[in-house]
């Protein structure tokens, strides 16, 4: 089939390479000049594991293109995705759908017999209808079908997300529609891949619901992690007898600094505003992204703490500045609030991030980056672990008390075991766990 994917950013690069592996043509149309020029000479706009080799190999074989001029492409186009950013709106938090709606009115100008809209985006409920208001507006006589196909990749996993999803959710209205999106997806509907066909406005909500459960996940074990630390208990332990319950489950049971990246914060948050503007709030939810700020905000704290009350003078050495690891994306990273709240104490930041320093260094300042986490250990008064990245799982602990003027770290993501780093003479502190393990 041949396919249109409106947008070359993260969710459309990353399905638009995938279809076209499935075997589908595709073309992805992109506004900025520079980074189609980039796609086009084989450079990656972001990080994403494995994904440089499949593009690479898709545009070789002639299944996958760049282009600005949706003109070119959306007329003979089974499918056209809308694939653009849905940001926080400023001021209420809302989704800002600017980038959707012209993206439809650019659809609606070029389209030519039966082509099926594809909502990729995040988008709040109603949003396809919206999108279907402005395409028959402008062109009363075009034959087409919105439908609404949410993406469910985690950064860093995206390709093997979208090859072996859990599930394939489809909100349509016509049934027509639903022929060509099993085409689409056919790969996946043979090997068994739930495919859940359902209006658009459940498509649309189902979304939404599922960021808005794992956010709450998180947030749960992370307040867990608190009372841990009053009683005396393990947190890590806390979830493994609980997420062993398979109505729990154990994914997103790990206590750190508080969810961030692209899609949690701005999704709970437009969650949050549907649910109010529609008369039913959900108290959970704004619950969820009121503890989460919260939390980034108080990290700082501890690594104050742990440094004998002050910082002021010190060097604090940084440990992952993403959100995540295998990602360069700093949206909403706990980092951005750490870090500040430690400069303003008075500390200088040495900082090192395997893959997002570049990204980190347009929203961070004054903070002096280096080439490995040594670099970043050496004389300092602290380190605190913000990502958990693999590279910091075995790191030298006898060279780190070596380098360090004063061994503390700071372990937001439980990488260590209490006792071995005491044992060792780090001064650790980690999250939700006690320092000394009776068993």
């Amino acid at each position: 089939m041949r396919v249109t994917m409106i947008g070359a950013g993260y969710v459309g690069l990353v399905s638009g390479a995938c279809f076209a592996d499935f075997g589908h043509e595709v073309v992805c149309v992109d506004k900025d000049e520079s980074k189609i020029a980039r796609l086009e000479r084989g450079e990656m706009p972001i990080y994403e594991p494995g994904l440089e080799a499949l593009v690479l190999e898709n545009v070789k074989a002639g299944r996958l293109s760049f282009s600005r001029d949706l003109a070119a492409s959306a007329p003979t186009s089974d499918a056209v995705f809308i694939a653009v950013g849905t940001p926080s709106r400023r001021g209420d938090g809302f989704a800002d759908l600017s980038y959707v709606h012209s993206a439809a009115e650019e659809i609606a100008a070029v389209i030519e017999g039966y082509t099926v809209i594809v909502n990729k985006s995040t988008v709040p409920v109603g949003t396809g209808t919206e999108v279907e208001q402005i395409i028959r507006k402008f062109r009363p006589e075009a034959d087409f079908s919105v439908v609404s196909n949410p993406e469910f990749l985690r950064e860093g996993a995206a390709i093997t997300d979208f090859k072996h999803p859990d599930r394939v959710v489809v909100g349509i209205e016509e049934e027509r529609a639903k022929d060509v999106m099993r085409e689409l997806y056919r790969p996946l509907y043979l090997n068994e891949t739930p495919m859940i066909f359902t209006n658009r406005t459940t498509s649309e909500l189902i979304k939404y619901a599922a960021n808005a459960f794992l956010a709450t996940k998180i947030t749960f074990i992370n307040e867990m992690a608190d009372l841990c630390e009053k009683v005396g208990a393990n947190v890590q332990e806390v979830a493994s007898g609980i997420g062993l319950d398979g109505r729990i489950g154990s994914k997103f049971l790990h206590a750190g600094p508080g969810y961030g990246g692209s899609c949690f914060p701005k999704d709970t948050l437009a969650l949050v505003r549907t649910a109010q503007s529609n008369g039913a709030p959900t108290r959970i939810v704004e619950a969820v992204v009121e503890i989460n700020d919260q939390r980034k905000k108080k990290m700082a704290d501890r690594v104050i703490a742990a440094c004998g009350g002050s910082i002021d003078g010190k060097t604090i050495a940084v440990l992952g500045l993403t959100f995540k690891p295998n990602t360069d994306d700093m949206r909403d990273s706990p980092s951005l609030d750490i870090v500040p709240a430690l400069q303003q104490a008075g500390a200088t930041v040495r900082a090192y991030d395997p893959i997002g320093m570049k990204e980190a260094a347009t929203l961070l300042d004054n903070v002096e980056y280096v080439e490995g986490p040594y670099q970043a250990i050496e004389d300092a008064d602290g380190v605190v672990i913000i990502t958990e990245w693999d590279e910091f799982r075995a790191l030298d602990i006898d060279r780190i008390k070596e380098l360090m003027a004063a061994p503390v770290m700071v372990d937001l993501r439980n990488i260590y075991r209490p006792k071995e780093m005491i044992e060792r003479g780090i001064d650790y502190h980690s999250i939700g766990r006690p320092n000394v393990i009776v068993v």
